[in-house]
């Protein structure tokens, strides 16, 4: 009895050449489709399909600067809430 061997990641799919020519990259990502994998990946949660489209549309860089701006962005709330509470309770 052998152990199964690992299964390859698939090839990300580009649109079809025709003759002799080169395939045609995809598309790079939209903003709001970086701000939804970021979104996402603050929870843990992304299905296998939009995770191997976003391989190959989003770039590390763009990641980096959304997660940075989201980060902050979801702190300076955190704290605005906070001051709010302390505020209202009169303290």
């Amino acid at each position: 009895m052998s152990a199964p061997e690992p299964q390859a990641a698939p090839e990300p799919q580009f649109p079809p050449a025709t003759q002799g020519e080169p395939p045609v990259p995809p598309r790079p990502a939209k903003l709001t489709e970086v701000v939804g994998a970021v979104f996402w990946s603050f929870f843990g949660v992304r299905k296998g399909r939009a995770m191997r489209k976003d391989a190959v549309t989003v770039r590390p860089h763009q990641v980096v600067l959304v997660g940075i701006a989201m980060g902050l962005g979801f702190v300076l709330t955190l704290l605005f809430v906070v001051r709010l509470i302390i505020r209202a309770a009169g303290a």
